[in-house]
Order: structure tokens, then sequence, then C-alpha cells
């Protein structure tokens, strides 16, 4: 590349890390990380999603009446358009859930009275309906999938609780219930991960708030991103039982291949979420009779722990967590969706009230000082 004085003075850093790409009042991993300033360990342990996700998009806890008003809403927005129905029972055998559930985002903008309004207020009632509208989607498009009947939600239930029922048609145990809760709340906002920056991205554009979340699902997709809690258990799987775990393990590593849920890019010394959300996976196990994967994961943590320093992330005991609840595997992103709306949509709102076009620059790193021949000579 040609030496220029600009070349000279330019920061360049792979994946943009480290970067500071903006401001944010919604969540920080310095120092643990906490949500609108509360710690993400105190929320899991006492409070419910609902109480974090009206955390995350309107700011604060809500008081008691708040909350009432707030569950009220979402539960009235459990319904999803006729038309999306009919598109999730026709879509291709095959279909990965995160590829429908990216459809059936954006066709329910097509629905929304608000989609073409841009102001706060309309963007909270837009993300209070895609917080009810996904789960209903999600489970739609699962029992669809299967040939079975739709289970439609019920009102008395719990978001998570509504959740499982809609997806198998019985009302979940509490420990399932609580357990999915505090997934949900971990999963909810993680500052600006791949696919929130691409959510904010989009929005700088002053497009709308459903198609920077189709954004950030297809971001999301990726096996580096939301897509790394599918690969969980197919790692584990594949090395067989903690008999058998090292010995895999170890050939794992000798390929220089990555162990999925292992490490991340801003937690070097662990994941603070991956240890709230380990009892619930060990007692979802043990509960289920199931304890072979618990065993099996104990070995891949203490390998990679001790010979190479690395710690799991919140991806390694969400994907054990939601095997022990008989949940299949192609699920387990979608969910992911279904808690990150909040974070997603709170970004959304913050981007557009402070918002600049996000528009870095690139190093060029290609041939220069060329000229056009015509085409005979070529």
């Amino acid at each position: 590349m040609a030496d220029t004085s600009a070349s000279k003075t330019e920061i360049y850093s792979p994946g943009l890390e480290g970067v500071i790409a903006g401001e944010t009042t919604i969540s920080t991993i310095t120092e643990g990380l906490s949500y609108r300033g509360y710690p993400v360990t105190e929320l899991a342990e006492h409070s419910t999603f609902d109480e974090v996700a009206y955390l995350l998009l309107h700011g604060d806890l809500p008081t008691a009446t708040q909350l009432a008003e707030f569950r009220k809403r979402v539960t009235a927005a459990r319904a999803i358009p006729a038309p999306l129905r009919d598109l999730l029972g026709a879509l291709p055998r095959g279909t990965a859930p995160m590829d429908a559930i990216r459809s059936g985002v954006s066709v329910l903008a097509h629905f929304d009275p608000d989609t073409a309004d841009g102001s706060r207020d309309a963007c909270l009632r837009k993300a209070e309906r895609l917080l009810g509208q996904i789960p209903v989607a999600v489970a739609a498009f699962h029992r669809l999938s299967k040939g079975q009947p739709l289970v439609p939600p019920r009102d008395d239930l719990g978001h998570s609780e509504n959740f499982l029922y809609m997806l198998t048609g019985q009302v979940p145990s509490a420990e399932h219930a609580r357990a999915m809760d505090v997934s949900l709340i971990l999963y909810a906002e993680h500052e600006f991960n791949a696919s929130t920056f691409t959510a904010r991205v989009v929005t700088s554009t002053e497009s709308d708030l459903h198609s920077a979340i189709v954004a950030a699902i297809g971001a999301l997709k990726g096996r580096l991103h939301g897509g790394a809690n599918e690969q969980v258990m197919s790692v584990l799987q594949a090395a067989g039982g903690p008999d058998t775990a090292e010995a895999y393990l170890r050939q794992m590593m000798a390929k220089k291949q990555l162990v999925m849920g292992f490490g991340h890019r801003v937690y070097k010394a662990g994941d603070v979420r991956a240890g709230i959300l380990k009892k619930y996976a060990q007692a979802a196990a043990a509960s289920a009779g199931a304890t072979k994967w618990e065993e099996t994961a104990a070995v891949f943590e203490r390998i990679l722990g001790t010979e190479k320093n690395l710690h799991p992330n919140l991806d390694w005991p969400a994907g054990r967590l939601y095997h022990a609840m008989g949940l299949e595997i192609p699920l387990y992103t979608p969910i992911f969706v279904m808690s990150r709306i909040t974070g997603w949509s709170a970004h959304v709102i913050e981007q557009s009230q402070h918002n600049r076009l996000i528009r870095p620059r690139s190093r060029y790193t290609g041939p220069s000082g060329r000229t056009v021949k015509p085409i005979s000579e070529r």
C-alpha cells in the first residue's frame, strides 16, 4: 500500500475492538454488567423479566401499578395477524427458525399502526407490541413446522410461562418458568454487541424500528453471536460424555477449533452471567434426572480454564439449560430474540433521540495508480 501521511496516523482496530463508537445510558460492562445502573446480578436475583423489560424500555424499575399496566399492554399484544400465521405455515420445510422470525418481524411492520412514526412514544408502543408478538410467532412457527395445532396464549400466564405453554400446551413448572425468566433477563441487553450496533446503524439512517430489529436478528443469527448457544449441545453431545470429554476436547484444541460457549470479546476473566445461569442449568438437569451433560461441561470448564484461561460465556449454560428443559436446539437463538428485543428497542430509541449517521472510514489496501486501457488493449 502506498505510504501516505494519512496512513501513518490512522488507527485501525480489526473488528472495532476497543473502539468507543457511541454513548449510551442503557447498559455498561464496566465493573460488571449493569442495566441502567442496576447490577445484573441483583436484577436476576430479585426481579422478573417483565420488570427488566420495563426498565430497559422506560428507564427505571416500575412501581407495582406501572408493572401491572405494562403487563396488560404486552399481554394484549399477544397475537399475530392471520396473514403471518399463514406465511409461517407455508414456509418451506427445513426453514431455520431464525429466518422465520426475521421474516415474521418484517411482516409485523405492515400491520403495526405506528410503523412510520419514529417518535419516542410510538417506538415504545411498537417495542411493547413486539415484546408480546415475537414469542407468539416463535411458538407458532415451531408447532406449525411440526404439523401441530397452534396453542393460543393465555392472559393469566406470565411472559415465560406463556411462551413455554404455547410451545407444549402444558403449563410449565414454577422452576422451569423461573429459569426461563432468568435467562431472558441475562440475555436482554449487552451494550454495543454486534446485533445492537447493527440496529443502531440502521436507526442512524432514520429508518424505522422494525427495519432495525430485522437487521439485528440477521446479525444475531450468526454462530459467533447469538447462534453460539445452539452449538453448545452439539459440542457436548459430540464429546460423548464425561468419560470421553477430555480426549475429545484435546482433539479440538490440537486442531485449534473454537469451543462455542467459551471466551468473550470483552470478558477476559469470565462472564458473570454464565455463573448466574449455571445453577439453573444444573438444577434443571438434576430435576430431569440427566446430569451427564453437566458433568461433561465440567470437564471442558476445568481444562479450558486452567490451560487456556478461557471461561464460559452466557451461551454455555444457556444451551444446557434449554436442553434440560426439553427445548429443541433450533429454538435457542429465537429465545434470545424474545429477550433482546428489549435491549435492541431501547438502543433504537436512544439512537434516534441523539442521532448522528454512523459512517466509519476504511483503510484501503488495494492497488493504486492504475490507468484505464481501451477494451481492445486489455
